[in-house]
C-alpha cells in the first residue's frame, strides 16, 4: 500500500472514527441509562410514558408495568414505554403552558392601558 491510497482511505477512517463518537456511543449509552431506569422501578413510583401519560406504578411484572392513571383507572404497559421517573419538583408541560398564557395576558392588558394613555395624550 502506498502512500497515495493511504492518503485517499485516511479521510474516510477519519469519518468513520467521528461517527463512533459523536452519535453510536452517546446513544448507546442513552439507551443503557433507560434500561437501568426501567429495571429500577417499584410501586408507588410516579412515571410519564414515552406518549407524555402521568401515572403512578402499581405492580411491576417481568416486562409489563400496571399504572394507575387516575384513581382506580390502571392500564398495562410494557417497561420500555416508562419515558423517565417524574421527581415531586417536576410540574406537567400543561401547568408551565397556562401559567405562561396568564402572564402573557397580563402583559398584554398592560400594554392596552399603555396604548390608551398614550392615545389620550395624544389627543388632548
Amino acid at each position: 500500500m502506498d502512500m497515495g491510497q493511504l492518503g485517499s482511505i485516511l479521510p474516510l477512517i477519519l469519518l468513520v472514527v467521528v461517527f463512533y463518537f459523536l452519535l453510536i456511543r452517546p446513544q448507546r449509552k442513552r439507551q443503557q441509562e433507560a434500561v437501568k431506569m426501567q429495571n429500577s422501578l417499584t410501586p408507588g413510583t410516579r412515571v410519564m410514558t414515552t406518549t407524555g401519560l402521568f401515572g403512578t406504578v402499581v405492580t411491576v411484572d417481568n416486562e409489563d408495568v400496571v399504572l394507575e392513571v387516575a384513581p382506580g383507572v390502571e392500564t398495562r404497559w410494557v417497561k420500555a414505554a416508562i419515558g423517565r421517573v417524574v421527581t415531586p419538583g417536576d410540574a406537567p408541560a400543561g401547568d408551565e403552558v397556562a401559567a405562561s398564557e396568564e402572564d402573557g395576558n397580563e402583559s398584554e392588558a398592560a400594554v392596552d392601558r399603555n396604548g390608551d394613555q398614550d392615545s389620550s395624550t395624544k389627543k388632548s
